[in-house]
């Protein structure tokens, strides 16, 4: 197989992201450019992402981005040959806005488009940080919108899940729990940060779907978010004053307990030895340690990659791209759309 230089563009939520790697003869890839523009700072004042301004910004980021990454590189646009976009999962208009500029520039330069799964793509960037994947692993996706458990059998090829939140996702819980504390948004950085000033053992917030008769790879983050609440306004209603550092330590414990025993559980129960923890939320200090030591208990190998290229990015698509294309699968059509609600098992729109 020939050096191919793969182009990846993520735009499913609010960051644009553009990258660039090289896939060789060997089937390596190497990440040559990673160039993000986020709007985080748009959504900051409504707590949340807000689609119509993600469009927007994703339309306004788009060229500049793009021309990041090439100078980055210190490649052209015509050395590309092959352009990978995310088709889904993620927000409509972010999505389409995506998917657009990646069949504009892959009919310009007359390559191959692939249109490839977000979540495959959280899989597929730690193959730029630490080498090929094994043939079988499991994956712990971890993000605003995501806790998920995958069984992957060929990050190009198939992706399972085994497991899921049944309501809000562990960074969703995050942003909550920040909002309702009084700290910036996205909520995951100044939880940790309190985080580390507190005591982890203060309140003993409670751990969903633990019981003997619960789901043993499904997660729930709504119950340890309600709590958080009632304990907060049960100390306001009594005037005492709120120990962030203690309620943030806390609550991160309950989540980082939940989400390292599950999987750790998970990979057991499938007899896998490799866990790789991706997503926003794999670049929490106390969801890593902790990982890191229960994995070391049980014999498995833990991966995360570096905080850069946990959040959304456009390196992870690029990457994916690269696996299909050594995979040698069959390119997306120019008629490809956006597809918000794309399942997990689709790595691939073809």
């Amino acid at each position: 197989m020939a050096e191919r230089i793969v182009l990846g563009i993520e735009s499913s939520c609010d960051e644009t992201g553009v990258g660039l790697v090289r896939l060789d003869a060997s089937g390596r890839v190497e990440l040559l450019a990673d160039a993000v523009a986020s709007s985080v700072d748009q959504h900051a004042r409504f707590g949340g992402v807000v689609p119509e301004i993600a469009s927007r910004a994703h339309l306004e980021a788009m060229v500049p981005t793009m021309r990041r990454a090439l100078d980055d590189s210190g490649l052209r646009l015509s050395d590309v040959d092959g352009v990978a976009v995310t088709a889904g999962p993620g927000l409509a208009g972010a999505l389409m806005v995506g998917v657009a500029a990646a069949k504009s520039y892959a009919a310009a330069l007359d390559v191959p488009l692939y249109g490839v799964n977000h979540l495959a793509g959280h899989v597929a960037v730690d193959t730029l940080e630490h080498g090929p994947l094994p043939e079988r692993c499991l994956a712990l996706l971890v993000s605003g919108g995501h806790s998920q458990l995958l069984l992957v059998e060929g990050v190009a090829k198939s992706l399972t899940q085994i497991g899921s939140t049944i309501d809000d996702a562990a960074g969703e819980a995050y942003d909550k729990v920040a909002r309702l504390l009084e700290l910036p948004y996205p909520g995951g950085p100044p939880i940790d940060k309190h985080a580390e000033r507190g005591d982890p053992s203060a309140i003993d917030f409670p751990r969903g779907l633990t019981g003997p008769r619960d789901s043993r790879h499904d997660f729930s983050f709504s119950g340890v978010k309600t709590a958080v609440a009632r304990w907060v306004e049960q100390a306001r209603r009594e005037d005492r004053a709120v120990p962030v550092n203690d309620v943030c330590a806390s609550f991160q414990e309950a989540v980082a307990d939940v989400l390292t025993a599950k999987a750790v559980r998970a990979a057991q129960d499938h007899e896998i030895d490799t866990l790789v923890i991706s997503g926003g939320v794999a670049a929490n200090s106390r969801l890593s340690a902790l990982a890191a030591e229960r994995c070391e208990a049980a014999g498995i190998t833990l991966r995360v990659p570096r905080p850069r290229l946990c959040t959304d990015n456009g390196a992870m698509i690029a990457a994916l791209g690269a696996h299909v294309v050594a995979a040698e699968g069959k390119p997306s059509p120019l008629t490809l759309g956006a597809d918000p609600g794309l399942p997990v098992s689709t790595v691939l729109v073809s």
